[in-house]
């Protein structure tokens, strides 16, 4: 499953702002405040800062529990300064009762609200798309780590694809374009996911951005290693309960 996904912003305070407002109309309440953290569940800002720079073009979906709160979203976004990027209403490209708003800030960052039926993920996010500069390089990529993150392929064409992520925890699309920058998505694994994720990038020539082992300085029994894909993304497996030591 999405364990979080996190991007940095310009300014900390006034984008934690705004997205209070976006999501407390999803009913996704904020659940870690911090000078460095703003946190609503499995998804997370922080302040950008001279290594590490704004996230952009990633587009993000989150659960509306009703069209209802659909509509709230997009009122929200408006009074708090993301621009109008597609006004509620159904998406019939997507199933006849998928019915959504999405929103855009100013950095090329999409944001939606979908409603829809059939079995909805855990956590607050229904699916997160990024754009890559070679769609074959980065499902090579996504389809190496897939057995230790979770994902498996369920469409692939020559301008996008589609990764399922675990059994029913939403979607994960790669499409062709801009390349997404500086963001990062973690995946929840146990123990011998987060050393087989590693161990299976590293074999195939991708760039480690952090070997297997504890990260205290998040909280205790952390465990996790990190990888970048194709365009740089940072991306992850954790397990935030380890049991055993190694």
């Amino acid at each position: 499953m999405f364990d979080h996904v996190t991007l940095r912003v310009a300014d900390l305070a006034v984008a934690s702002s705004a997205f209070t407002a976006v999501l407390d109309e999803l009913e996704i309440k904020q659940s870690t405040s911090t000078p460095s953290f703003s946190v609503w569940g499995n998804f997370a800002l922080t302040q950008t800062d001279a290594g590490h720079p704004i996230a952009r073009r990633v587009d993000i979906a989150f659960i509306a529990p009703t069209p209802a709160h659909v509509e709230q979203f997009a009122r929200a976004g408006i009074e708090a300064g993301f621009a109008d990027d597609g006004p509620p209403g159904p998406r019939p490209q997507y199933g006849d009762d998928y019915y959504a708003a999405s929103l855009k800030d100013g950095t090329g960052n999409g944001f939606a609200a979908v409603h829809h039926g059939g079995e909805r993920p855990a956590g607050n996010i229904d699916h997160v798309a990024i754009y890559v500069d070679d769609v074959a390089s980065s499902t090579t990529f996504y389809s190496t780590i897939g057995a230790a993150a979770g994902l498996t392929i369920r469409r692939q064409a020559a301008d996008r694809a589609t990764f399922s992520v675990g059994a029913a925890d939403g979607s994960f699309l790669l499409i062709a374009g801009q390349p997404t920058q500086n963001i990062h998505v973690a995946f929840s694994g146990s123990d011998d996911d987060v050393r087989r994720f590693h161990a299976d990038a590293s074999a195939a020539g991708y760039r480690s951005n952090g070997e297997p082992g504890e990260r205290p300085r998040y909280h205790a029994g952390y465990y996790a290693a990190f990888v970048l894909d194709p365009d740089g993304n940072n991306i992850e497996v954790v397990n935030h309960h380890r049991r055993t030591a190694i």
